[in-house]
């Protein structure tokens, strides 16, 4: 399932996946890389969250931000 997101919240969303997921860096997701470096998609993604790891484990650790897109989304 993606969450959709509004462009105030993708812009919050890229500089906390870049500030906080342990699996971000330097812009690559490390979860991904099987040999060769994979970006993170959820710096590429512009309308909704594409990560798992980063639904579940960082953007709760925002909760402003977290409750305003799970009510958005109807969750």
């Amino acid at each position: 399932m993606v969450l959709k997101l509004n462009s105030k919240q993708s812009a919050k969303v890229r500089r906390l996946a870049r500030r906080e997921c342990c699996n971000c860096v330097d812009g690559n997701c490390i979860l991904l890389d099987d040999g060769e470096s994979c970006r993170c998609v959820q710096l590429i993604s512009r309308y909704g969250i594409n990560c798992t790891y980063f639904l579940k484990a960082v953007l709760p650790a925002e909760k402003e931000l977290y409750e305003e897109i799970l009510q958005q989304n109807n969750l």
